[in-house]
């Protein structure tokens, strides 16, 4: 669920290089890896995280273990993603790349959006 939070992520990112690539999971790697059904397609949300003008390119994530590969791949030097991952990519410290960890924007989530709506939909 795309929000305000994920394009200031997006935003910071984007200030630490000069090209932003951003991993989105397929929907097979959601569905069998990380047990969450999307609403929206691979493509769509695809098509959604081009339309935002920090990002330079969308490749699909297929795996845990694809950061590694990736980040030969696409020759990139600094790896960003939300401090809620803490320490969890820090491997990619020995691939020579800097890893950040971003702080969230403090006062929307995915997490709250989604108990808000659960909440207003029974109150009805």
């Amino acid at each position: 669920m795309l929000h305000y939070g994920h394009i200031n992520l997006l935003k910071r990112a984007k200030a630490l290089g000069d090209y932003l690539i951003v991993a989105i999971s397929s929907d097979e790697f959601n569905w069998e890896k990380k047990h969450k059904k999307t609403y929206f397609t691979f493509e769509q949300r695809k098509q959604l995280v081009e339309a935002i003008r920090y990002v330079d390119l969308v490749i699909p994530e297929e795996s845990w273990d694809q950061k590694t590969s990736d980040v030969h791949k696409y020759d990139i030097d600094t790896f960003a993603i939300g401090d809620d991952w803490t320490g969890k990519f820090d491997f990619l410290k020995d691939e020579g790349v800097d890893v950040v960890y971003l702080s969230r924007t403090p006062e929307i989530s995915t997490t709250q959006i989604k108990t808000d709506l659960n909440k207003n939909a029974e109150k009805k």
